[in-house]
């Protein structure tokens, strides 16, 4: 494996570490205790990654083309969710590279100074990932332009009319930038990246292949329906997918004798309190406020987010995107709206008007 570095930092609070409350099974972020889970449970090349076919390939081309070429790569930004794989895909590009990977990540970045001791410290070849790249600070994403273009960057050196720039060169190396919003990403800086890997949520049976690989490294005995149980209710994300297998390995060697079969499977699931469609406990309050406490909507996130005792935050950035990802939550102009499939989960028939009636057979 090629030799990682990285920078610790304290992430500053602010929209993209909003998190679940009580560290729900079902929140796609990662948590701390996890780390070395994950790591133990990270594939080391593009051939072991599962999912994703289309990025799979196109990056394969990538690197290809720039070893035949003895020559770094381009830029690469790794857009897409939480959890589905960029910092693994960042790990593999310099392990196919055979280089070695610094980390750092984009809040940690706040002055163009910071930017510059990483960047002095790069071999020539290296990896630079950088992750929630749309969070750099404005004057480090400017010397960022030239560092990526040019390889060499400005230090200016004391204040006022006697300071002085000093230009530094660096030697080639790869930037890899990750982002959970490509949209506030500004345009430089998405335009100096040579490739955008776009990473899409996984459907059930690439699901199921990391519930099964999961589990032969973990040592964990599951039979097949139980790994495509724990499949279904990971919301299309191997994060969500892994961490539900160890929560269902913690009950079956509580309750049983470790082995996890289906019946295991659903029992431990409904223990953790995560139904068939992947729905933690604040999902179903937010459904049941809206279909029950306002007849469907159309009702703004402020009043479901008082209604359910949480922040609008919280309800509009956690919440909210697999509920309309599902199905059973659409957006309006006037406010949020439950659609039919949401009034039928719990046996309700839908009004005339619920969206979506014409999908439903």
């Amino acid at each position: 494996m090629s030799d990682v570095e990285k920078t610790e930092f304290s992430l500053p609070d602010g929209p993209d570490s909003m998190a679940r409350p009580g560290n729900s099974l079902i929140d796609a972020t990662s948590q701390p205790e996890e780390r070395d889970a994950e790591k133990s449970l990270r594939p080391k090349s593009i051939s072991e990654f599962i999912g994703q076919p289309k990025v799979r390939e196109q990056l394969g081309l990538v690197l290809a083309g720039a070893r035949s070429r003895d020559v770094t790569p381009d830029h690469i930004l790794l857009s897409g969710p939480p959890g589905l794989g960029k910092t693994t895909m960042a790990m593999i590009i310099a392990q196919e590279l055979g280089t070695s990977l610094r980390m750092t990540s984009g809040p940690a970045l706040e002055r163009a100074g910071d930017l510059a001791a990483m960047l002095s410290n790069l071999m020539e070849g290296d990896v630079l990932f950088i992750d929630e790249i749309h969070r750099i600070a404005r004057p480090a994403e400017e010397m960022l332009y030239m560092a990526m273009e040019d390889f060499r960057i400005d230090v200016i050196v004391g204040k006022g009319p006697g300071a002085t720039s000093i230009p530094l060169e660096i030697p080639p190396f790869t930037l890899v930038g990750a982002t959970t919003r490509a949209g506030m990403l500004t345009g430089p800086l998405r335009d100096r990246f040579g490739f955008t890997a776009q990473m899409e949520f996984y459907d059930a049976e690439d699901l199921t292949k990391v519930v099964t690989r999961a589990s032969s490294i973990l040592g964990v005995s599951i039979d097949e329906d139980a790994a495509v149980e724990i499949a279904s209710r990971s919301r299309g994300t191997p994060r969500i997918a892994n961490r539900l297998l160890r929560r269902v390995r913690d009950w079956a060697d509580v309750n049983g004798d470790g082995h996890v079969d289906l019946a295991a499977a659903q029992a431990a699931l409904a223990v953790f309190d995560v139904d068939e469609r992947g729905l933690d406990r604040l999902d179903r309050a937010v459904l049941d406020s809206l279909i029950r406490g306002h007849g469907g909507g159309p009702v703004g996130v402020n009043t479901l987010a008082i209604a359910v005792g949480e922040e609008p935050s919280t309800v509009e950035e956690v919440c909210e995107p697999y509920l309309v990802r599902a199905g059973l939550m659409a957006r309006t102009g006037r406010g949020r709206v439950a659609t039919a499939a949401a009034w039928q989960r719990p046996g309700i028939t839908p009004p005339p008007e619920a969206p979506g009636q014409l999908n439903l057979s």
